[in-house]
């Protein structure tokens, strides 16, 4: 079985003694994750009673004191968004209530990443409104993995920590028998030739070709051309989040067209939207290489898919908050 880089780079300190003031709570968003989370730290979840009234309303109480602690809120934002977000929320105003010392929300996918700017008039900006409303329900903190794009750490009054998934997907990669001179990373639009780049580079500098397409509406693309060459190539298309799956399968069609011996799909986020399992479970893809920072339920697995845990390094990186170490040296 294909064991996973352990990322504990304070091992000694980190095994021997976690101290009292860490306390870290799940959301019902991705308790496995969370339970991965606390197990990389040697301690265990904190106690949290969660209930929604007949009515749908939401109610949280703290079953254990963190006055003067140093707390962690591990949800995701995944679908369904706003009961996820609103979940997250009321946890942080029941830790400031408490007289937490910190309060850091863990985000391992942060909904309404996409909507970080105005494509028309009279529309929304709903990631910087997300960002307002967890700094004002009293976060002193972010944790975020693999943004949708940079600018979105700007939106938040607070500091966050963006930490990335390609060490955990570079590592499973590295393990496979692929011969480095016959790979190719493909970005599947212009938006992330620079995330397919520095992918790139680690994967032994490989080279890089970019899907040109046209996007027709919301959860829609239309492939156009390709720039670069995968004749007789094994191409790793790599993307923040795969959605509906639209652009990576019509990406996938092209790569084919244009020669590629083999396709692999590598995305930090699996939101898997339908018809996205269909898309990728129908003969395009050699394999799909996620993170587990979304949960995927059983009946969304199919023979292709790989599942990648981010746990170790979100746990790593809470302790390093927690520590007051460096954040970026886990990437050097």
């Amino acid at each position: 079985m294909y064991q996973q880089e352990d990322y504990r780079l304070l091992l000694p300190s980190a095994s021997n003694s976690i101290p009292s003031r860490l306390r870290i709570f799940s959301g019902t968003a991705n308790p496995g994750l969370s339970e991965e989370i606390a197990c990389y730290l040697g301690m265990e979840l904190g106690r949290i009673k969660m209930k929604r009234f007949a009515d749908g309303e939401l109610y949280v109480q703290l079953q254990e004191s963190v006055r003067g602690c140093d707390v962690f809120l591990v949800q995701p934002t995944c679908p369904p968004a706003n009961e996820n977000l609103m979940e997250l929320l009321i946890m942080i105003d029941a830790c400031r209530r408490a007289s937490a010392k910190t309060i850091t929300a863990v985000i391992p996918y942060f909904g309404y990443a996409r909507a970080d700017r105005k494509m028309q008039g009279r529309e929304s900006i709903a990631a910087k409104l997300v960002a307002n409303l967890i700094t004002h329900a009293g976060a002193h903190r972010v944790l975020a993995c693999d943004l949708h794009s940079g600018q979105s750490i700007g939106y938040f009054d607070i500091p966050v920590d963006h930490v990335y998934g390609q060490p955990v997907i570079l590592d499973y990669l590295a393990s496979k028998t692929i011969c480095p001179n016959d790979v190719v990373v493909v970005s599947p639009d212009v938006g992330g030739v620079a995330r397919a780049r520095a992918f790139a580079k680690k994967l032994s500098d490989a080279p890089l070709a970019i899907v040109d397409k046209r996007r027709l509406g919301h959860n829609q693309a239309e492939v156009m051309n390709l720039i670069g060459d995968v004749k007789g190539k094994v191409a790793v298309m790599v993307d923040d989040m795969i959605d509906t799956a639209g652009t990576m399968a019509k990406g996938a069609e092209l790569l084919h067209r244009e020669g590629a011996r083999a396709v692999y799909a590598c995305s930090t986020h699996a939101v898997l939207s339908p018809p996205a399992v269909e898309r990728l479970s129908g003969g395009l893809f050699q394999e799909v290489i996620i993170t587990n920072t979304v949960p995927v339920p059983e009946h969304q697995r199919f023979p292709q898919l790989t599942v990648l845990s981010v746990a170790n390094l979100l746990g790593e990186t809470i302790w390093r908050v927690h520590d007051d170490s460096s954040v970026s040296s886990i990437f050097q």
